[in-house]
């Protein structure tokens, strides 16, 4: 493991990513605004939401405060920093650490767009200069 992984956050799980989602886009919410957000689609329940917001705390993902009766719930990851983590962990299991092996790999089973393409390429010409 490498010092850049002893220091990541603890992972977070699929089900605590969709808790997440909600914060980043919403920002401070309370339990009952995420259910609101997941519930239904996800088949779950106010208590699963609670549990989920409790981890996450835990991981030190987010933050909680009081507010009367009710609690209310700020992201302290920031999801690029998420996202940063998480392909560097993807990279790194799967390829050997090297993100071109990833892109030739996309290439290969041909999940890469016209588009992708154009976009990769403009990317490596603005990060060459």
């Amino acid at each position: 493991m490498s010092k850049s992984e002893d220091r990541s956050p603890e992972r977070i799980s699929e089900a605590e990513h969709a808790v997440m989602e909600v914060l980043w886009e919403r920002g401070t919410v309370t339990a009952a605004e995420v259910c609101d957000a997941v519930c239904e689609k996800r088949g779950w329940s106010l208590p699963t939401v609670k549990t989920l917001l409790s981890r996450l705390v835990q991981k030190q993902a987010i933050e909680t405060r009081p507010d009367g009766r009710r609690y209310l719930y700020s992201p302290i990851m920031q999801r690029a920093d998420y996202v940063g983590t998480e392909s560097r962990r993807l990279v790194n299991r799967l390829f050997g650490g090297k993100a071109a092996s990833l892109v030739a790999h996309l290439a290969e089973s041909e999940a890469l767009t016209e588009d992708d393409l154009a976009e990769i390429e403009a990317l490596l010409k603005e990060l060459k200069q």
